[in-house]
């Protein structure tokens, strides 16, 4: 018998992104061409990938925007 775990929830919002797609926007500008993205309806949070696919936004993604981040500014503030 299949159990439902406690991570699983049934949500309506989930449902609607997964029928009719999800309604991204941009919630931080890594570099040019790397944001990270939240969509409206079920608060997933995505990525751009280095490789130009998107990627689901974890703690390790986090931590490597960050840092990508705070080196951009350095390079973007020693180029002025």
């Amino acid at each position: 018998m299949k159990q439902n775990s406690p991570n699983q929830q049934f949500n309506l919002s989930s449902i609607l992104c997964s029928t009719f797609g999800h309604k991204f926007i941009v919630t931080n500008n890594i570099t040019n061409h790397i944001k990270e993205f939240k969509c409206k309806t079920c608060n997933k949070e995505i990525t751009n990938a280095y490789s130009g696919e998107y990627e689901i936004l974890n703690f390790k993604n986090r931590k490597i925007n960050a840092c990508l981040s705070e080196f951009f500014q350095k390079k973007l503030q020693r180029a002025s």
